[in-house]
């Protein structure tokens, strides 16, 4: 037996000596469970467990040394805090409500350290959280992240395995969008002075936060391209895209006429608003979403603005225009092709047609004529 139990007479409580054939000396050990041993029986009991593991070869010395390292609730405040600054503003605010609301809760519940976590834990987990199937998804993939960094720290030997996608039941949702014409009708019903910005997103099919951040460097003529760096997290401007990645976007041919009939500015960003009290008078959500909003209310559509602009010019591409999804890819910088997928859903009134036998065309470019060469 490598360990032995020892009692400390002035402190009132028992501990383990345990020799550590690596270190070369004997590591005291006074916790289990993250509480000091005031038992003789529960240092035999942590002793037993030792003893176990190191014959199964499983022993991590370090998750009984120090009761931090082993206790749940104190590892993910900690991780939380470490993390900040590291991680949007948006993924924190999420992980701190996942962690809030719904870890801590169970954990505090069921008080399991951090080696003990395991699959069967994890499905009991699952079972607490009180929200869709992505909401569900969300909570876990907080916990798969804390749990990632607890192993790289060595506070955990290995990884539990986490529950199958499947079982988080999540239904994909159906993508919305408008046809071109109902859509341009929805954008010419805004305010010709805050058109633009709608017009870019439109043409260009990027995230409204990477408009919103837009600067008027961000703008190459030689290049006739837009440098996509920036963006807007949970309300706050940061230097850099939601996937961390720059995109070069070419201007699209019909924002030119666009683009130069925009009033000057001597602000940085691209897009002004006269409504605007941020910095630089840039847009805000709140005044993009209100816009919309009331500009489809003119029009009779009922549709929230990301669906009525990225998810309806890429549904467009594919369902109207016969675009591959591989070309779709290329024009949305997309790095995952699954990120596309989603927009191959036929129109319904495609679909009618096909049950009808009617075959789909596309336009055809004329044969060239001897002339053209």
């Amino acid at each position: 037996m490598k360990g032995s139990i020892h009692y400390r007479k002035d402190r009132g409580y028992w501990f383990i000596s345990w020799w550590d054939s690596h270190s070369g000396k004997a590591i005291k050990i006074y916790y289990y469970k993250g509480e000091r041993m005031y038992s003789e029986k529960t240092a035999e009991k942590l002793l037993t467990i030792l003893t176990a593991e190191q014959e199964m070869g499983t022993l991590c010395l370090e998750r009984y040394i120090n009761p931090m390292w082993a206790d749940t609730v104190s590892y993910l405040w900690e991780w939380l805090e470490i993390i900040q600054g590291t991680v949007s503003f948006a993924t924190y605010k999420d992980y701190k409500n996942s962690i809030k609301n719904h870890l801590v809760p169970f954990f505090t519940k069921y008080t399991y350290q951090l080696h003990e976590i395991q699959y069967d834990i994890l499905l009991r987990l699952m079972g607490t959280i009180h929200r869709t199937g992505k909401g569900k998804y969300n909570v876990m993939y907080c916990l798969h992240a804390c749990l990632k960094s607890a192993r790289r720290s060595k506070r955990i030997q290995e990884m539990p395995e986490f529950p199958e996608k499947r079982k988080y039941m999540i239904q994909e949702p159906v993508i919305s969008w408008l046809p071109s014409e109902r859509q341009e009708k929805v954008l010419r019903a805004i305010p010709e002075e805050h058109q633009p910005i709608f017009w870019w997103l439109k043409y260009h099919i990027r995230r409204p936060a990477e408009a919103m951040a837009l600067h008027r460097e961000d703008y190459d003529s030689l290049l006739d391209a837009f440098i996509i760096k920036r963006s807007i997290s949970y309300r706050q401007y940061v230097d850099n895209t939601k996937t961390h990645r720059a995109h070069i976007i070419p201007c699209h041919p019909d924002f030119h006429s666009i683009m130069e009939a925009m009033p000057l500015s001597i602000s940085r960003y691209f897009f002004t608003s006269p409504t605007s009290r941020t910095e630089g008078y840039r847009y805000t959500r709140r005044i993009l979403a209100r816009l919309w909003k009331q500009a489809c209310k003119e029009t009779g559509e009922v549709i929230l603005m990301y669906a009525g602009l990225k998810h309806s010019t890429c549904s467009q591409y594919v369902n109207e225009v016969g675009m591959s999804l591989s070309d779709l890819q290329v024009i949305t910088d997309h790095a995952r092709m699954d990120s596309v997928k989603k927009y191959a859903h036929v129109g319904l009134a495609r679909k009618r047609e096909l049950m009808m036998g009617k075959i789909i065309t596309f336009p055809k470019r004329p044969p060239r004529t001897s002339e053209e060469g």
